[in-house]
């Protein structure tokens, strides 16, 4: 039970990267946006200069997708496991502490496929693609590692490393029309990892 009373009717969330455990930022909850939180799935806070509900990435897209919450023992603090759509400072940094992401590009490069999506431009080879249909994204997905699989054969280290970029990109093209993204995949991986360690 999240005791509201003892702070005014707030209570510190600290929010925490599922994947490596660095702290992203610190804000504040009230009843009511933390309520919204569970609703949506995506961290909402009190904003104590706005004096309203706040979601973050409201504006920027950088939203911060819930994977699961703690309480602290007096039940006045939350910890907030997450899995960040995007940098989570306003200044750009992956955190509010100036800390820049060890993710690398991978993760930018899920936000640019799905601002393509989002855009539906004509002259986007994503979107384009995408318009195709899930059967088409998929059929794209299994040349590429077929054409993989060739290069890796040859002596051109080039090429297998064009090929494996070309893949990469169609997988998270095909993950996110899935409704998935990258993150998933590390956590049925690191699942499977934490249960042969058992």
């Amino acid at each position: 039970m999240i005791d509201f009373k003892k702070g005014d009717g707030l209570v510190p969330v600290i929010v925490q990267d599922w994947r490596d455990k660095s702290v992203l930022m610190l804000a504040y909850a009230n009843e009511e946006s933390w309520q919204k939180t569970i609703e949506t799935n995506q961290l909402c806070f009190f904003s104590r200069s706005k004096k309203r509900l706040w979601t973050k990435g409201e504006t920027s897209g950088d939203f911060l997708k819930l994977i699961s919450f703690a309480l602290d023992c007096d039940g006045d603090t939350i910890l907030c496991q997450v899995e960040p759509q995007g940098p989570v400072c306003h200044k750009g940094t992956d955190t509010c502490f100036g800390a820049k992401s060890a993710r690398g590009f991978g993760a930018l490069l899920e936000q640019i496929i799905a601002l393509r999506l989002e855009e539906g431009q004509a002259n986007s080879y994503t979107s384009t693609l995408a318009k195709r249909g899930i059967a088409k994204v998929a059929q794209k997905v299994g040349e590429e590692a077929v054409e993989l699989v060739i290069e890796a054969m040859r002596e051109s280290p080039e090429e297998f490393i064009d090929e494996a970029s070309d893949l990469y990109f169609h997988f998270l093209l095909l993950l996110q029309l899935k409704s998935f993204s990258f993150a998933d995949v590390e956590k049925t991986l690191k699942a499977r990892n934490d249960k042969k360690s058992h």
